[in-house]
């Protein structure tokens, strides 16, 4: 069986829809979900589904080995990050190397790193006249949205789109994919 920890730092939609989309596969858990917001909405969502979720402080995810621990502890295989907003340390890339994913809400290389998530990223597509935006799923490195795409989809932009417009399209294709795409990461598709 293979165990997943989620990261999430916000509401945790693409969380709830990656546990749900495993329940049932006896080949995967989902134990665990680590938020470095102590009031992010993601903490209700693990209750109603019977996980675990713990906060951790940028501290301890930066300085200490809090994290790693309680990840060893619940015997995790693979890190999803879904709407995490901190850059993995050091020590939790080295005891998983290839082991952890994020998705980003743009089309990468455009529109990534630091400070671009969520909104701030479809403002970004917007103002610049992008045709088009879409979702990138990538490894995790030590740079933020640099690590190697594994997966990439697209959804146009029309000309009198707002960011709010754009992120509804965005938001769906996360739905759709995120699951498929960890699933065939986790086996080998």
């Amino acid at each position: 069986m293979i165990r997943i920890a989620i990261l999430a730092s916000g509401s945790g939609s693409n969380a709830e829809n990656i546990v749900n989309y495993f329940k049932g596969n006896d080949a995967v858990a989902i134990p665990l979900i680590i938020s470095n917001k102590k009031d992010a909405y993601v903490h209700e969502r693990a209750k109603k589904l019977n996980i675990e979720s713990v906060t951790f402080s940028k501290n301890d995810f930066e300085t200490t080995s809090l994290v790693l621990d309680r990840m060893k502890e619940n015997d995790i295989d693979f890190i999803v990050l879904a709407g995490f907003l901190l850059k993995v340390p050091e020590n939790i890339l080295r005891a998983y190397p290839d082991k952890i994913i994020n998705i980003h809400p743009a089309l990468l290389p455009k529109h990534g790193g630091k400070g671009m998530y969520g909104d701030n990223v479809h403002k970004a597509v917007v103002e610049a006249g992008d045709k088009e935006s879409g979702i990138t799923i990538h490894y995790v490195n030590e740079n933020y949205d640099e690590g190697a795409i594994v997966f990439q989809a697209k959804c146009p932009v029309d000309k009198d789109d707002t960011y709010e417009d754009v992120a509804k399209k965005v938001h769906a294709l996360e739905y759709t994919h995120f699951p498929i795409v960890i699933d065939k990461i986790l086996f080998n598709k």
